[in-house]
């Protein structure tokens, strides 16, 4: 017997081997600050979990439609007209176990073999491998540090061809926290209507916004990109919900349909509980995520003072989510204890052992030359790690 070439050619996400790296040690009684994983510190709303606790007393508790209940389906909608100004009917939205199954569920039902899906690097460590998985293609446009890392058609452009199934957007973008411009997305859409492919825009940072950025969601430019456009989102960042594994996509019926077919075979309903949470998270008041988008945003300008004012790194302001992408490639060719720091990985190896601090090697995302430090931490934790970070740099020979 043998394990499927389909898994064993999987990359294991490199994110939740940090944290769990991470947990690990600090099991062992070790003092780990972990600025690996993606996850908010703050606690889920009150409200959010006295929907979930009501939800449990009523019953609520069997299965409930494949894709979803209709509550939560109207949710969506009411959501994306008030903050998007985009118009779903409930056949066109799908509730799915999380952005991550949202976007499996996409590429499961829109790609054949060899189709090819162009995704901006660095790019979230999921992305080319649901695209491989599912037997499509990942093409990589590069973006760069002097420009951004902005994402614009004259990057796209030269990688389209006739098997050019989906252009990707991650705005704002894990890892980077770049944010693509309405002239960018603009260019983008013209570039996406005259070549006929789709457009997946993963919209699940869009809350977590600073400085003048406003996020527009793509769909929104015209009738016709609305109709190229499947937007996807989750509820896991902007309400702290990581572990009630809600998300949603909005797309045509065709697409949805074909979306809730597969999901009834793979997990049936997202759980019955959670989603009378997302209910409430996404109907109720919104202030606490305007409370946690001012917290990151605190962290976000005092995690980057810090890192530039460390000597042989450098970090552009991200615009969104909740990371940092510093430059480390100035450390390569320093050395400790008679290791020579090659590469990301050899940097990050040489943090977690020097200064306890895990961070995520930016060979992950497609760029060696950085790392991504999450700042969903509190600012005490932060302050430490960037203090530890600052003596494991000076240490370096």
């Amino acid at each position: 017997m043998s394990i499927s070439q389909r898994a064993q050619n999987l990359v294991p996400s490199a994110t939740v081997v940090i944290a769990a790296t991470a947990r690990r040690l600090r099991a062992q009684g070790i003092d780990v600050i972990g600025f690996g994983q993606g996850e908010p510190d703050f606690d889920t709303p009150e409200h959010i979990k006295e929907a979930a606790i009501q939800a449990i007393r009523e019953g609520f508790t069997k299965y409930t439609a494949s894709g979803g209940i209709d509550e939560l389906k109207d949710a969506v909608t009411t959501k994306l007209k008030r903050d998007n100004d985009l118009v779903y009917t409930r056949d066109q939205i799908l509730i799915s176990c999380g952005g991550k199954h949202s976007l499996f569920n996409v590429f499961q039902a829109l790609l054949e073999s060899g189709d090819e899906v162009i995704i901006p690097a660095p790019y979230w460590v999921s992305f080319p491998e649901q695209v491989k998985v599912c037997g499509g293609k990942p093409v990589f446009v590069q973006t760069h540090e002097r420009e951004g890392f902005r994402l614009h058609r004259e990057l796209v452009e030269p990688l389209v061809t006739p098997r050019t199934k989906i252009l990707l957007l991650n705005s704002p973008c894990n890892p980077t926290g770049a944010a693509v411009s309405l002239a960018e997305l603009e260019s983008l859409a013209d570039l996406a209507t005259e070549w006929g492919f789709w457009l997946l825009s993963d919209e699940t940072y869009e809350a977590l916004v600073y400085d003048e950025h406003q996020h527009v969601s793509i769909a929104s430019l015209s009738d016709r990109v609305y109709a190229q456009t499947i937007v996807v989102n989750s509820l896991s960042k902007a309400y702290s919900m990581t572990g009630w594994r809600v998300g949603y996509t909005a797309a045509s019926k065709e697409i949805i349909r074909a979306m809730d077919g597969l999901q009834s075979q793979e997990t049936s309903n997202p759980t019955s509980i959670a989603q009378r949470a997302a209910v409430a998270a996404l109907t109720g008041p919104q202030v606490t995520v305007q409370r946690m988008r001012e917290e990151f945003d605190r962290r976000r300008r005092y995690i980057v003072e810090r890192l530039n004012a460390m000597p042989g790194i450098r970090c552009i302001k991200p615009q969104g989510a909740f990371y940092v992408f510093p430059n480390v490639s100035g450390m390569y060719g320093r050395h400790y204890a008679g290791t020579i720091i090659r590469n990301s990985n050899d940097f990050t190896a040489y943090l977690l052992e020097a200064a306890r601090i895990a961070v995520v090697p930016g060979i992950e995302f497609g760029n060696d030359e950085h790392v991504r430090i999450s700042y969903a931490t509190s600012l005490e934790n932060i302050k430490e790690g960037m203090d530890r970070m600052a003596e494991a740099v000076k240490g370096l020979g």
